[in-house]
């Protein structure tokens, strides 16, 4: 028996009842559920997931997925994941500005860091409450990774971010 290992992602307005539609389509047609992630954006229900199911079971249930009234769904196949040997996680809280995140991501991109998981909000802060931005990411990054340079080019960013590095907990 051959398996198909699958990411979907899947959007719809959010309303109680769609993780169990997904679910039950899913088990109907014997994809395991291995992993997810689902999230309520701005009145919008997002997750992503990856599932296992036979090969030969593909096709049908593709079929009923796109047959979901209230969520729309994209399956690409999954791949192997790239080794990283060091794992760490970055927490960043800076003044909220447009274009924080692409600043943030072109650094760790430079230092060829890999994100593995990323959060991020704009919260008021608590004695001014201006807009803030916090970032939470589990980050992966190659051998000879330079963890001092990547903290010194994302504080010269700006003088307000602060950056914060720890472990992954894995």
């Amino acid at each position: 028996m051959a398996f198909a290992s699958l990411v979907l992602t899947v959007l719809g307005t959010d309303k109680p009842g769609l993780v169990e539609q997904l679910a039950e389509t899913l088990a109907a047609h014997g994809a395991n559920w291995l992993e997810s992630s689902m999230s309520r954006l701005a009145g919008q229900f997002a997750g992503i997931l990856r599932i296992e199911i036979d090969a030969v079971r593909r096709t049908a249930l593709e079929s009923a997925l796109s047959g979901l009234a209230d969520l729309h769904v994209t399956l690409v196949e999954g791949g192997e994941a790239q080794d990283y040997p060091h794992e760490f996680t970055l927490s960043v809280v800076a003044h909220d500005r447009v274009g924080i995140v692409k600043e943030v991501s072109q650094v760790l991109a430079r230092h060829g860091v890999n994100v593995e998981q990323l959060s991020t909000e704009v919260a008021p802060a608590a004695m001014s409450s201006e807009p803030m931005f916090y970032a939470d990411a589990v980050l992966h990054a190659p051998p000879g990774f330079d963890q001092g340079a990547l903290q010194r080019d994302l504080e010269a960013l700006s003088d307000d971010l602060f950056v914060e590095f720890g472990d992954s907990g894995d």
